[in-house]
């Protein structure tokens, strides 16, 4: 693997980031316990992870019934709430509540996106923090960008939207027990020496219950680093993968996570548990080939100008590696190269770029021994898709009203890489066509597996999409490094 990462510069060491944000340090003072800063426990070797997001609120498919229990075999649970409140049992359950405000109040922001990933977010919000405004990043179904509202407004450059919502209630968890119900104020810390099971499931050892910026709250856990690569890499890789491939894919996570740990500031944690960042389950067995894959790496990351990259990777580049750029709307690194990957004949046959559609098709159909990554379910795909699968997405991202037909698709630019960058769809009745750029072509058709592609029209009704690649195609291929 040391030919594949020649461009990266690799250092020991932890990697400490100039965070700021809260979370609760490991303390067994009560009082120190609910102080919380996130920087200063990324310092100290530990995520934290936002398990279950949304609890106690409409979207809450966690806490069904509004209620989550904590559970031990063996060893008594603790709990602290910050209004005092504490607690040593084996059971703990606590329940969510509505409770009335004493006075309602209404919040007012500007809202920019929705984006498809949060590096495009972040864009825009470097954008609009240029221009003076004070903008957050927030994840509350999709990335978008928050300002408050004031009355100097962005320009007409700028899309937005003006977001007004009165509340009258809020979402309160209790401590349930026999006797009565005890109001609790986050966040909530609650400990074992053991395993503890929350709603029947065993997660881990330490967590604790915060209010995020959309009125619920979330289940959030406290872990090492190299426990959390644990529960990353049988679901990124796969458990099975070739010991070098596991250890490049444990150097590179572990990165990624201390690079992108600001994501969830506003929400009190470092990072997430799907694909808008690391796929994380707490591991339940341990797999030996796992754990030695971190031990022996324990420490590593990549580094580029002494400080951590943004180590992107994804399941299969479809034989050539994007650059940033070309995937989202944010800036080049340098360390990240728009590469052919494959044998010295096929790096001999094609040259980057490959812009024009013809050298792409003549890439897509070379000879599949060629390649590295080959065996991936998409390293070669194609979709037919009718007219009214596409005015359906469209439509269900508010890009048109109604079903409407669709005219005709054109691709007006592609990167380096080949990867489609611009997108044009033209309906039966829209005044002008629509425009999808970048990272947004897969949000919006996800029935795309990446945007390396061709378009065929075969009827006025039905398209072929030719592709190859599974994901964004930056960074690592799995599918490469699993067959090198």
């Amino acid at each position: 693997m040391r030919n594949r990462f020649q461009f990266f510069y690799v250092f020991v060491g932890f990697i400490f980031l100039s965070i700021v944000n809260p979370v609760v340090p490991h303390d067994t003072n009560a009082e120190e316990i609910l102080k919380f800063e996130l920087r200063n426990e990324l310092e100290k070797g530990y995520f934290f992870i936002g398990l279950k997001q949304y609890l106690g609120g409409e979207k809450d498919s966690f806490s069904k019934n509004k209620n989550i229990t904590f559970s031990s075999e063996n060893r008594f649970l603790t709990l602290n709430s910050v209004n005092g409140i504490k607690l040593k049992s084996k059971t703990i359950n606590i329940i969510w509540k509505d409770v009335p405000l004493k006075a309602p109040y209404t919040l007012e922001r500007l809202v920019f996106g929705p984006y498809a990933s949060y590096e495009s977010a972040q864009r825009q919000a470097s954008k609009l923090k240029q221009k003076g405004f004070k903008p957050t990043i927030a994840y509350p179904d999709n990335w978008e960008v928050w300002t408050p509202f004031e009355n100097d407004l962005p320009n007409h450059e700028f899309q937005y939207k003006l977001s007004k919502k009165s509340y009258t209630s809020q979402i309160t968890p209790f401590l349930n027990s026999k006797d009565s119900l005890q109001k609790l104020e986050g966040p909530i810390y609650i400990t074992a020496d053991e395993e503890i099971k929350i709603n029947n499931i065993n997660f881990g050892k330490e967590f604790y219950l915060a209010q995020d910026s959309y009125g619920t709250w979330t289940l959030i856990q406290k872990i090492k680093f190299d426990d959390y690569l644990a529960g990353v890499l049988p679901y990124e890789i796969g458990p099975n993968s070739p010991l070098e491939a596991l250890k490049a894919q444990a150097v590179i996570a572990r990165t990624w996570a201390i690079y992108n740990s600001e994501r969830f500031n506003m929400d009190k944690y470092h990072l997430c548990v799907t694909t808008q960042c690391q796929v994380y389950k707490p591991p339940n067995v341990e797999n030996k080939k796992v754990q030695t894959a971190i031990k022996q790496t324990a420490n590593l990351v990549i580094k580029y100008r002494n400080q951590p990259i943004n180590s992107f990777y994804h399941g299969s580049n479809g034989g050539i590696t994007a650059s940033a750029s070309e995937s989202w709307k944010i800036r080049d690194y340098p360390y990240l190269k728009t590469v052919i990957d494959g044998s010295r004949s096929l790096k001999e046959s094609f040259k980057v770029p490959i812009l024009n559609e013809s050298e792409l098709n003549k890439f897509l159909d070379f000879h599949l021994g060629e390649f590295y990554g080959k065996n991936h379910s998409l390293f070669r795909w194609e979709r037919k898709i009718s007219g009214f699968i596409i005015a359906d997405n469209l439509m269900k991202h508010k890009l048109i009203d109604k079903i409407e037909n669709v005219v005709d698709l054109k691709i007006l630019e592609r990167g380096l890489s080949g990867r489609v960058t611009k997108l044009e769809i033209t309906t039966s009745s829209s005044s002008k066509p629509i425009l999808l750029v970048k990272d947004d072509i897969r949000r919006i058709l996800n029935f795309l597996p990446s945007n390396l592609f061709i378009i065929n029209k075969l009827n006025n009704d039905l398209w072929a999409f030719d592709g190859g690649g599974f994901g964004h195609g930056v960074g690592l291929s799995q599918a490469g490094a699993i067959e090198m």
